[in-house]
């Protein structure tokens, strides 16, 4: 949580402002004999108010992965998964007329929201890393609000006037996770998405999480997105964000 005002008379510059942001994040990992089963829920949320202008998201996210493995051998595993993703809240681009600051709205709930199917194999060396290969893979793209290209030509890639697209692909997913220092934890995400109609586009995103704690409650957070999408938009997309905030962790 951030907060900030200055009185009228403050000659250094500044604006009045209220943030506020939460992460919640569970992961339960089970294994008996050769069999596996993994399932892993983000939900983040944040918004941000400065004086004269209009709230706005500092982020968003929905994602719950899920992973049945079979085990083929000490590193490699047989797996089927099943991933959902999407936001809580509306997102708005924002334009300014005359002095008054409107919003349109861009996306919202299952506008888009991401469906994927996945089998392959797992390779999986050691527990904070392992590459998922998926080569059945089909997506579906969900974009329920049909009036929703009005704002956003693009539509997530869906057909204007449609509110569904399936698409098949080959997938890379990774993921590295350990201490790197005293205190001090990496968690990094890859995802590659090929549709193979258009292996010249290719979907990509990296995210990384950064952790240093102070102390039982207290840590420094920095997360940092890469990605890329053409069904979003033509340019690579980038967020990064630096947090100073309380951690809570649930009891085993």
């Amino acid at each position: 949580m951030n907060q900030a005002s200055f009185s009228n008379n403050w000659k250094g510059g500044g604006v009045n402002s209220i943030a506020i942001g939460t992460t919640f994040n569970y992961k339960t990992d089970y294994t008996k004999g050769d069999k596996n089963y993994v399932s892993e829920v983000i939900l983040q949320y944040g918004k941000i108010k400065n004086k004269g202008q209009l709230q706005r998201k500092s982020n968003d996210r929905i994602y719950w992965d899920n992973k049945v493995g079979l085990k083929l051998s000490p590193s490699w595993n047989f797996f089927g998964s099943l991933n959902f993703e999407s936001q809580f809240d509306r997102g708005f681009s924002y334009s300014t007329k005359d002095g008054v600051e409107t919003a349109k709205t861009i996306s919202r709930f299952m506008s888009p929201g991401y469906l994927t199917e996945s089998i392959g194999f797992e390779y999986k060396p050691s527990k904070y890393f392992w590459l998922r290969i998926g080569t059945g893979t089909a997506r579906q793209t969900f974009v329920l609000d049909k009036d929703l290209y009005l704002n956003n030509d693009k539509n997530f890639g869906v057909e204007h006037g449609k509110s569904f697209r399936n698409e098949l692909a080959f997938q890379l997913v990774s993921s590295y996770e350990r201490d790197i220092m005293e205190n001090i934890s990496l968690k990094s995400r890859y995802s590659m998405f090929a549709n193979y109609e258009k292996l010249k586009s290719i979907d990509q995103r990296l995210d990384l999480t950064l952790i240093a704690k102070v102390n039982r409650l207290i840590n420094v957070t920095f997360t940092g997105v890469g990605l890329y999408d053409d069904d979003a938009t033509d340019k690579i997309q980038a967020s990064q964000s630096l947090a100073l905030g309380l951690t809570y962790r649930f009891p085993k």
